[in-house]
């Protein structure tokens, strides 16, 4: 296994795959580009096509990803809505799961199909039911230092904007948290379409949070201008975990930390994606009593 078609691999991850998929030829590139994880669809001996993910020294998704496929994914891939888990090493940083088939719904017509999101919504209850665990505090602890880290980085925020949101979550409570596992991306980029089933992919993000967390993504993009579709959600996912101050914490949170890791990478249209957040959660702070 050589060629321009591996070169971003290390000498490490090359020999694993050799001894894992001896044989396998290159089929795709599936990486993004903006963080430093490769993703190649392989074609094995057995006439399977594998999707191997391999992470670069600065990655810290992978780790997550193998170990939620060690854990949780299982409740998904076993019935085909998951790619299944073949090998994974910590160490070298690499991941090979059987290839999902299907066409991501980022895009296209089913982005705004609400079996779309009934189907997403059943799929994500499935994976928050696998387990469920009272923590101390710590979730809430943990997002609080980080919400106030993320404002003390380089970004575009207003310096206004900073001290209404400083102040706000510097006097926020740290109440205990039910966490569940969470995919800690859950919208469209990470679905699948295939015929009439929608699947899920990418748990690089997965860890165990409260279950609400996984409807951010969503409330601030496709749910803000078409409410059926989460209507549409809740039929598949059941009731609705969103409690009024937890989730006006994680949308302050999410707000904060879209528009400053956007300047950071450069991607302009998610950095103003998190401006407008920010621009509405202000609106709301300010009619608040």
């Amino acid at each position: 296994m050589a060629g321009t078609d591996f070169e971003q691999l290390s000498s490490q991850q090359l020999e694993l795959l050799n001894r894992w998929l001896p044989g396998a030829a290159f089929e795709r590139d599936h990486s993004w580009g903006q963080v430093g994880t490769t993703v190649l669809q392989l074609r094995g001996a057995d006439d399977t096509s594998y999707i191997v993910k391999a992470g670069d020294v600065h990655d810290r998704h992978l780790v997550r990803e193998l170990a939620a496929h060690r854990q949780w994914v299982e409740v998904l891939a076993s019935t085909g809505h998951a790619p299944r888990f073949i090998q994974g090493d910590d160490e070298a940083k690499l991941l090979v799961t059987e290839y999902l088939p299907g066409e991501l719904v980022e895009g296209t017509d089913h982005e705004w199909s609400r079996d779309t999101y009934r189907q997403a919504g059943e799929l994500l209850a499935r994976f928050h039911g696998r387990h469920a665990v009272l923590d101390d505090g710590e979730f809430e602890r943990q997002e609080k230092a980080s919400a106030l880290a993320w404002l003390g980085r380089p970004h575009r925020i207003s310096a206004e904007a900073v001290a209404v949101l400083t102040a706000e979550v510097e006097q926020w409570p740290t109440p205990p948290s039910v966490v569940v596992p969470t995919h800690g991306d859950w919208q469209p980029r990470n679905w699948l379409r295939h015929g009439d089933r929608v699947g899920a992919i990418d748990f690089g993000r997965a860890a165990l949070r409260p279950p609400h967390t996984d409807f951010g993504r969503l409330a601030a993009q496709q749910f803000r201008a078409r409410p059926e579709l989460a209507a549409a959600f809740l039929e598949g996912y059941g009731p609705d975990p969103r409690q009024p101050d937890a989730w006006l914490r994680l949308r302050i949170r999410d707000a904060i930390s879209t528009a400053a890791w956007a300047y950071k990478i450069g991607d302009e249209a998610y950095e103003q994606q998190g401006h407008r957040m920010i621009a509405d959660l202000l609106a709301e702070l300010r009619q608040s009593p």
